[in-house]
């Protein structure tokens, strides 16, 4: 398609639409921003696990089989922190770690996440923008019959076991969009916004939760479509599932749709959903969403944008 596409992304399921966009949209052309609710500091380092898993996709670097970290990767220093005894509950592999040093030490000297992000992905042969939703400091928290746990807490160590009552995102009142994030927003060549299938939970609406800009979104002139996340009722990876029905959500592509609300113009559900699509109160286009190979994910990718092309505001 002509003109720019905006990708809002989380981390391993975004991150796989968001390699097949770059393989078929000119890299001056993508932009992909990312969810920094996850980003957390850990045995003093600052840790942005999306962006990462985003960067490492994106540069080929990825772990094909986890879906993040490196490939290739060794694990001495977790050797050696586990038998000093300490906190290993979080990987962080020998390679993995040289990011989240640099990263750490340019923000203590001032940089700018978007900066520091956006130097990473040149360094390691990205064309495409990778952007933090914003610079500022935002944290999902979960509360839980557990009580409140930080994100990674939750999903990380308690491997998602606790029952899920409320998420908020501490900190987004006070955030702005990263001004690259706004500039992708304003260009006037921009024609497509897709929200890749990641968790809306936790992936995407932490980005929807920055001042204003689900309206923004909503009242934007380009199209706004999603990819769901949910293919016969199932989450095909992470907790969505899980904290869709704690949170009293229908688990099923209807339910992604409910969740979104006025904010799409368009929804892609997988061929396992077909029979629903006609009774979903948005357009919707059915194609397999099931991203095993590159080939899939390019597929999606192109069935995407073409599906945007169909659609106008």
């Amino acid at each position: 398609m002509s003109g720019k596409v905006l990708a809002l992304c989380g981390g391993v399921g975004g991150a796989k639409l968001a390699l097949g966009l770059a393989h078929i949209v000119p890299p001056e052309d993508l932009t992909v921003v990312v969810n920094t609710g996850d980003d957390f500091t850990h045995l003093g380092l600052r840790i942005c696990p999306d962006i990462d898993t985003v960067t490492y996709t994106l540069s080929g670097l990825a772990n094909k089989e986890l879906g993040w970290g490196r490939e290739d990767e060794s694990w001495d220093f977790m050797e050696a922190l586990r038998a000093l005894g300490g906190e290993d509950w979080f990987n962080l592999g020998d390679r993995d770690l040289a990011i989240h040093v640099e990263r750490t030490g340019r923000l203590a000297k001032g940089e700018k996440l978007s900066d520091i992000t956006a130097d990473f992905a040149k360094r390691l042969g990205i064309e495409p923008a990778i952007i933090p939703m914003t610079n500022d400091q935002v944290a999902t928290i979960v509360d839980t019959e557990e009580g409140e746990l930080a994100f990674q807490h939750y999903f990380v160590r308690d491997r998602c076991e606790p029952v899920v009552k409320k998420v908020r995102f501490a900190g987004a009142g006070d955030a702005k969009p990263c001004k690259a994030f706004q500039t992708a927003l304003q260009d006037p060549d921009l024609a497509a916004i897709v929200i890749c299938p990641s968790n809306p939970l936790l992936s995407v609406d932490p980005i929807l939760a920055l001042p204003g800009l689900r309206k923004m979104l909503e009242g934007h002139r380009v199209p706004v479509i999603a990819v769901s996340p949910i293919v016969g009722g199932k989450a095909i990876k992470g907790p969505t599932a899980k904290m869709m029905a704690e949170l009293g959500h229908d688990v099923s592509a209807a339910g992604i749709v409910a969740h979104y609300g006025n904010l799409l113009d368009g929804f892609i559900v997988d061929q396992q959903d077909a029979e629903i699509a006609g009774s979903l109160p948005v357009a919707t286009h059915v194609t397999n969403t099931v991203m095993r190979t590159l080939e899939d994910r390019t597929d999606l990718a192109r069935a995407a944008l073409d599906f945007t092309r169909m659609l106008k505001r």
